[in-house]
């Protein structure tokens, strides 16, 4: 859930940065851009932090080398969170990260199937992942393809 917020959050203190005058900020793309580069942030910090075991553990068992899994996608996150605020890549990343999405949804589907835990709480219920799934999926496209 910590990713939702700091996307929700995120956007809206970029969004505030238009109030105060930044007119880059102006309209919804450029603040929805920098919120998903945020949280993608976030969530790559985990892949290396004392949270990376609670990751790999999410990988499912068919998939071999869980802990490069892990880095990869890790490093794809960063990627996609830079290249989606760069003008000349931002629609790249965009459709990058809706496909690096959807391929670590099994992950999530695993993780809350297993009842597992990441940094020592339960990873939310299939149905709110899924929901959540949903929401970043529309936020990286709307980021990358809108406005």
């Amino acid at each position: 859930m910590l990713p939702f917020y700091v996307l929700i959050v995120s956007f809206l203190v970029f969004k505030g940065c238009s109030l105060l005058g930044w007119s880059y900020y102006d309209g919804w793309q450029h603040p929805l851009q920098w919120a998903v580069a945020v949280m993608l942030l976030l969530t790559a910090s985990a892949h290396w932090g004392k949270r990376r075991p609670d990751l790999i553990r999410m990988v499912p068992p068919v998939f071999p080398k869980p802990d490069l899994l892990v880095s990869v996608t890790g490093w794809l996150e960063l990627a996609g969170a830079i290249g989606l605020v760069l003008p000349l890549t931002t629609r790249a990343a965009s459709v990058c990260l809706a496909v690096l999405l959807i391929a670590m949804f099994p992950a999530n589907v695993w993780a809350a199937r297993q009842r597992l835990t990441i940094g020592g709480r339960p990873v939310p219920g299939l149905a709110v992942r899924t929901v959540l799934q949903l929401v970043f999926l529309a936020a990286v496209l709307m980021a990358g393809w809108f406005g």
